[in-house]
């Protein structure tokens, strides 16, 4: 991690907030190598699962992500939870410092509580099998490609290399489009399980979906069985990867204004 400052100023980390009136410790499992009790800090109904910390800017590596995401994902085993920007830290010590924060933003973290009550973050991707698997599906399903390409395989090499641009382009395009269309499909299928969904940037040509939707208790085992069915209709050329249950990053950005804190 990289210190902002110099000093050995002590602050407290704010992971997550939680419904409850009441005290919880968590176990000497703070971010970084410390070793700091996690605990809670009550205001009415409400709670800041936090930790002690120096007052330092936390890389985003792996190691304090997943310091950070384990105590969020151990509180969700009880409470509903707002988690809290990664790397959120008061330049107090002081257990006050976070029971001002607590009174000062009540009402917007009560909404926020009442917003996500009852639902979880699950998370689907989809990859491509692979490229060749990929790139086989979209000949079957383009004749023009597929005649093209045949065509092409009888010329001279020296006459093939403007066909050889073109079936380039044509992939292109139809890859696109075909990512676009299994995407719908997907989607058409999920969207009406969840309150909520958000669509992730892809990364490489083969993710055809990266998406997180919030759904409701009630209905995760029927949302468990429409993506098994979607898994089993497209295993021959797509990979869905299932994630939950997480903290709903997609759905809180949890700023907290630490001034006065």
């Amino acid at each position: 991690m990289i210190r902002t400052q110099t000093d050995t100023k002590e602050g407290k980390y704010i992971y997550g907030i939680i419904r409850s009136d009441t005290a919880k410790e968590y176990g000497r499992v703070g971010i970084g190598e410390r070793e700091d009790l996690v605990y809670t800090i009550n205001y009415k109904d409400i709670g800041a699962i936090v930790s002690r910390s120096p007052v330092v800017q936390y890389q985003a590596r792996r190691a304090e992500l997943i310091a950070h995401e384990k105590v969020l994902e151990e509180a969700m085993k009880y409470f509903t939870i707002l988690p809290v920007r990664f790397s959120t830290i008061t330049e107090s010590d002081d257990d006050s410092s976070i029971v001002k924060i607590l009174e000062r933003d009540y009402k917007k973290f009560c909404d926020l509580l009442e917003s996500i009550k009852g639902k979880k973050e699950l998370g689907v991707k989809v990859i491509a099998q692979s490229e060749e698997i990929f790139y086989k599906y979209i000949l079957e399903k383009n004749e023009d490609i597929r005649i093209l390409k045949e065509k092409i395989q009888k010329l001279p090499a020296d006459k093939a290399q403007f066909h050889l641009m073109k079936i380039g382009e044509m992939v292109s395009v139809a890859l696109n489009r075909e990512k676009e269309i299994l995407k719908n499909i997907i989607l058409d299928k999920l969207k009406p399980l969840s309150e909520d969904v958000k669509i992730n940037d892809n990364y490489g040509d083969m993710m055809i979906l990266n998406s997180a939707y919030l759904v409701k208790n009630e209905r995760e085992s029927e949302f468990d069985i429409a993506v098994k069915e979607l898994d089993s209709i497209n295993s021959d050329i797509l990979k869905f990867k299932y994630f939950g249950v997480l903290p709903p990053y997609n759905f809180v950005n949890l700023v907290i204004n630490l001034e006065g804190a």
